[in-house]
């Protein structure tokens, strides 16, 4: 089966998704814009299907949090005059929002959405193996580079002095 076109540019479904509080979500701003429903909407479907979103699929982000997430994050300027909490969604529970929404728009990006935490999670592996690579090289070649280091350092040190003839008459005893 060929692989269908893309509806939504993998760089806007990455720029969506934030690490807060050592997890990897997505604002339900953003995915409601991705699904193509109103906010208001989205935390609608959530709230009557709360036993689908435990907290390790959802969470409301603190005052804080929020502060931090339309400080650092220029698409999210809009959120800064709301008075609500934004929820955050897990791969998991954005997922499960497309679940309750129930619309074809919602299936196809899900889709997407699981293949770019998907993508972002092989990313982080790879940098983890190529971090320790990188580490094993460093200790290997610092033993066998301390020997140049240390030549190196020699060869830096003035020469010892090399002893002076004297000039002038010698008495017997230096003759």
């Amino acid at each position: 089966m060929a692989e269908k076109r893309s509806i939504i540019p993998t760089e806007r479904i990455n720029r969506s998704i934030l690490l807060i509080r050592g997890e990897r979500v997505i604002l339900d701003a953003d995915l409601a814009t991705l699904y193509r429903v109103t906010t208001k909407a989205l935390n609608q479907a959530v709230k009557r299907n709360l036993g689908r979103f435990p907290p390790d699929f959802a969470f409301r982000l603190t005052k804080s949090e929020k502060t931090e997430v339309v400080t650092n994050c220029d698409h999210l300027h809009r959120l800064k005059f709301s008075p609500v909490l934004p929820n955050a969604f897990t791969e998991h529970g954005a997922l499960m929002a497309a679940n309750v929404l129930n619309s074809d728009r919602a299936v196809e990006v899900s889709v997407q959405i699981v293949r770019a935490f998907v993508h972002l999670r092989r990313m982080l592996a790879s940098n983890t193996h190529l971090a320790h690579k990188l580490d094993a090289l460093e200790r290997k070649y610092d033993r066998q580079f301390k020997v140049v280091f240390d030549a190196i350092r020699q060869l830096m040190e003035p020469p010892p002095e090399p002893p002076r003839k004297r000039i002038g008459f010698m008495t017997e005893a230096e003759a």
